[in-house]
C-alpha cells in the first residue's frame, strides 16, 4: 500500500497531478485542496490511498490524514465510490462536511454536484455516528454555524459516551435552557440531566 508520497510536480490537469519521486512519476487523483497545494508549490507531500480495480490501479491524494480519513469513511458507504468521495471532499471545507453529516443536514449535502438526495441520505445514515469532534478541526468552525456547532459537538460528545442521539439531543437542549453556553458547561449539565 502506498500511503504517502513526497515529490516534485511534473504535470497537472483536471484534479490529477504527476509527482516525481525517486525517478518514478506517480499519477495522483487529488482532492481540490491537495491539488491546489501541489500546483501552487510545485512540489510537496500527499497522504495517499491506492484503489485497485480490474481495469487498473488508481492513486488518490489528500492534504492531511483527517481528509484521507473522511475519504475512507465516505468510500465505505454503499454506492459511494472513490471518485464520488473525492468529489464530495472537493465541494466544501472538511470541517463543513463533518458538521453537515453530524447534524444530518441532507439538504446541504444534496447540493454536491452529482450527488442525489438518496445517496446523501445514505451517507448521513451510515456515517452520522462515526463523525466525531476529531473530524471538526478546532477553531475552524464556520462562523454562521458557531452556535449550532457547539450544540452538535456536545451531542457528538455524549453519543461517544454511549448515549443515543435522541437522549443526547434532549440533554443538550435541557442544558442550554438552564443557561449552559460553552461545550464544557453544556456537557457537564447534560450529564447531570441524562443520568
Amino acid at each position: 500500500m502506498i500511503g504517502y508520497i513526497k515529490g516534485n510536480l511534473i504535470s497537472h490537469s483536471n484534479g490529477t497531478v504527476i509527482l516525481e519521486t525517486g525517478g518514478i512519476g506517480y499519477e495522483v487523483i487529488c482532492s481540490s485542496e491537495a491539488y491546489e497545494y501541489i500546483v501552487n508549490k510545485g512540489s510537496g507531500a500527499l497522504y495517499t490511498y491506492l484503489n485497485v480495480r480490474e481495469d487498473g490501479f488508481y492513486l488518490y491524494g489528500f492534504i492531511s490524514l483527517e481528509e484521507k480519513s473522511m475519504f475512507l469513511k465516505l468510500k465505505s458507504v454503499s454506492s459511494v465510490g472513490p471518485k464520488t468521495a473525492v468529489s464530495i471532499l472537493s465541494s466544501m471545507p472538511l470541517n463543513d462536511l463533518a458538521f453537515i453529516i453530524a447534524s444530518q443536514d441532507v439538504k446541504a449535502l444534496s447540493k454536491v454536484k452529482g450527488l442525489g438526495k438518496k445517496t446523501a441520505e445514505r451517507i448521513i445514515l451510515e456515517l452520522r455516528e462515526n463523525i466525531s469532534a476529531l473530524d471538526l478541526p478546532e477553531g475552524k468552525k464556520p462562523a454562521k454555524q458557531q452556535e449550532s456547532t457547539v450544540n452538535g459537538d456536545a451531542v457528538i460528545a455524549l453519543m461517544s459516551l454511549g448515549f443515543t442521539r435522541s437522549e443526547s439531543e434532549k440533554a443538550v437542549a435541557s442544558a442550554m435552557e438552564r443557561g449552559a453556553d460553552t461545550i464544557e458547561t453544556i456537557i457537564t449539565v447534560a450529564l447531570q440531566t441524562i443520568r
